[in-house]
């Protein structure tokens, strides 16, 4: 089972189909609460296909978790149903602020 721990952390893409709309939407929320927690933690949003190597988490949809898991095998996968009700976010931002690590959900 994939982990990271939360001081590792640098680098959260937020992946949607395209990199247009809701990742872009969501990265920029995300950003600011990671900026709240005062964490130097790069957001970016990235088409599904294209995370970047150096991604240690990523942020989808699951519908788009196994593609994410294979294009960035090395990133922890967290994902969510809903938009309006991201728990995946929520996730990250509560391990940031208390350490704890970041498990990869099970496929």
């Amino acid at each position: 089972m994939l982990a990271k721990r939360a001081a590792d952390v640098k680098v959260v893409a937020f992946a949607c189909e395209a990199g247009m709309g809701s990742s872009l939407i969501g990265a920029n929320q995300l950003k600011k609460r990671i900026k709240d927690l005062g964490r130097e933690v790069r957001v970016i949003h990235s088409p599904v296909n294209e995370i970047p190597a150096d991604t240690d988490v990523v942020i989808a949809h699951e519908a788009l978790a196994e593609r994410a898991r294979r294009v960035a095998p090395g990133a922890v996968v967290l994902t969510f149903r809903n938009f309006m009700n991201n728990t995946a976010s929520d996730r990250l931002v509560q391990s940031l602020k208390t350490g704890e690590d970041l498990v990869a959900e099970q496929s």
